[in-house]
């Protein structure tokens, strides 16, 4: 039996998350997802991949639910529940000493949910004392390789299933930034209310995010493509097709697509001259999981006029910056201008 579990870095998001060991690199990377016992709250019958399968399939007496929303904790039992067991499915149980852990978090996210997390993950069996909260936008930044602790200004948008945070860095941390609860989940919700205000055909969460996947796109696109949706119409309740065509997804992803810009543009605004400069030379980043809607990079960059790339890997860039942290510990001290660490040891 080991006596001192390793060092774990987690990436804890609406849609999905992911936990770095160190020496290891990433095991886990799972939905966010609880099945329950609709009668019993904590009656908990399947999480992660396995309880993915099952959402919308689920008869009366189970439920799906996402104890994360917009990026932050809004069921606290069952996150304690989920991150317990990511962690021990990551790094087992039999350690006399817990783990010390990075855990991501939204930049502007207020003490009460600072506390939330913190409490979840001590309960989960993170070592009291040794537990690190770094924003997600710096943590992304990070992964993508880019210069953040250098005096160069670095842009980067992190795109994940509930929140959309768009964030400038230079010297070790956040400069500013600008959050919206627009994210995947959001554009799914978007091709769903398309769909049957214009079909008049209810389709489920799956459905709407293969359809995303699939044909959705936020830059106008040459190839046209179709593809069948099937759905219950709301008329006659039974079993209905349609034929959805990409410039009607196209079409139903403008709205969510136009809020992610006006939370960039929100944020150019407001920032120093000196660092524009550099991220009219850099480029932005797009990063998380939702940033892979095809043609987004283009589409921000022809309003903008400012070069916009995808980066690798794009849904890991956070977990891969939490994993940079993980393994070289010492980097957390020189996150200068962020607020979290100071108020960890002072708390």
């Amino acid at each position: 039996m080991a006596i001192f579990a390793p060092d774990i870095g987690i990436d804890l998001g609406t849609s999905n998350t992911l936990v770095y060991v160190r020496h290891k690199g990433i095991i886990i990377e799972e939905p966010s997802v609880l099945v329950l016992d609709r009668g019993g709250k904590h009656t908990v019958r399947a999480i992660g991949e396995e309880a993915l399968s099952v959402l919308g399939r689920t008869g009366g007496e189970m439920v799906c639910v996402r104890p994360l929303s917009d990026g932050m904790i809004r069921d606290f039992d069952l996150t304690q529940y989920m991150l317990q067991f990511f962690v021990r499915k990551a790094i087992g149980v039999s350690h006399l000493v817990k783990p010390r852990a990075v855990i991501t978090v939204p930049s502007r996210v207020t003490p009460i949910e600072k506390r939330a997390v913190r409490q979840a993950a001590f309960a989960a069996g993170v070592r009291q004392g040794k537990l690190h909260l770094v924003e997600k936008t710096f943590a992304s930044a990070l992964g993508c390789g880019l210069p953040v602790f250098d005096p160069v200004g670095s842009m980067v948008v992190d795109i994940g299933g509930g929140t959309t945070e768009a964030a400038v860095i230079s010297l070790g941390g956040v400069v500013l930034s600008r959050a919206i609860r627009i994210g995947g989940i959001k554009m799914d919700e978007s091709v769903s209310a398309y769909v049957k205000k214009t079909f008049n055909i209810m389709i489920g969460d799956r459905t709407a995010e293969d359809v995303k996947l699939n044909l959705g796109s936020a830059y106008p696109m040459q190839e046209y493509r179709e593809s069948p949706v099937r759905g219950r119409d709301m008329v006659t309740n039974l079993p209905r097709n349609a034929v959805l065509g990409s410039d009607m997804v196209y079409e139903a992803l403008q709205a969510p697509c136009q809020a992610i810009l006006g939370a960039i543009r929100f944020v150019l605004e407001r920032t120093p001259p000196e660092l524009i400069g550099d991220i009219m030379k850099n480029g932005i980043y797009l990063c998380g999981g939702s940033a892979n809607l095809l043609g987004l990079d283009q589409y921000i960059a022809s309003e903008l006029g400012i070069p916009v790339l995808l980066a690798k890997d794009a849904g890991t860039c956070a977990i891969q910056g939490v994993g940079q942290l993980v393994e070289n510990i010492e980097l957390l001290h020189r996150i200068g201008r962020s607020s979290f660490l100071r108020e960890n040891e002072e708390e």
